[in-house]
């Protein structure tokens, strides 16, 4: 049985999406604050958190980051109405499984949350902001989530989160190429990275790490990750 965790302060509006996945045949637990959800996370291995952004004293971004300090590998949706704010920039860095809006496309959530995987973090490195959405976007229809980084500086900022492999562009803007590659070794020495370039001079960065030339097929690099998740 799958275990759910929703966290809205609107406690009806929770109770009323918990029932729906309760009704599919999973076990949903309901908070209303962070605070109470932490405390449920120390309990339970849930598979997957549904959070609201806008919360009081605790919003859904410091959540997700407060909660995978007790369990890294939860899978992370956020809900909102609002999705400009800052702190939905701020939940994207911790690495989402999806941002979905209010009010919530129930298919979509259950979908979602039926692909969910625990442990399924990846990251994307790639500068190249279509190309980042596209693999993000295949990476969630399998159940992945992905945090992404656009620079070498946004790559280095990446050591709040576990990842358990890498997509990584060999020529990133902010430093030369291979250079991103050198700093996921140093903050994730045992990280396995598949590399991609369209930048035949630069594929001697690289090094005997699995290179993909662009453009690739999406999906031969899709089982690659399937493969180390398991």
């Amino acid at each position: 049985m799958k275990r759910y965790l929703f966290v809205d302060d609107n406690i009806a509006f929770a109770e009323n999406l918990a029932e729906i996945l309760r009704e599919e045949g999973a076990h949903v637990a309901v908070a209303e604050t962070g605070k109470q959800a932490i405390e449920l996370a120390m309990g339970t291995q849930f598979d997957a958190l549904v959070t609201d952004m806008r919360m009081p004293v605790m919003n859904g971004a410091q959540l997700v980051h407060q909660i995978r300090r007790v369990d890294p590998g939860l899978p992370a949706i956020v809900v909102t109405a609002y999705t400009g704010e800052n702190d939905l920039l701020a939940a994207r860095e911790e690495g989402l499984l999806a941002v979905l809006p209010k009010p919530v496309p129930i298919d979509r959530l259950v979908e979602l949350l039926g692909a969910a995987r625990r442990n399924g973090l990846v990251a994307l490195i790639e500068d190249d902001p279509s190309l980042a959405d596209n693999l993000a976007e295949a990476l969630r229809d399998r159940g992945f989530s992905a945090v992404m980084a656009q620079s070498v500086a946004e790559t280095d900022r990446l050591g709040g989160v576990r990842p358990f492999t890498a997509l990584v562009d060999l020529r990133m803007p902010g430093g030369t190429d291979g250079v991103a590659i050198r700093l996921l070794h140093q903050g994730f020495p045992h990280l396995p990275i598949l590399v991609m370039s369209g930048h035949k001079d630069a594929f001697r960065h690289a090094g005997s790490l699995p290179l993909y030339p662009k453009p690739f097929q999406t999906g031969m690099v899709l089982e690659v990750v399937e493969n180390l998740w398991r």
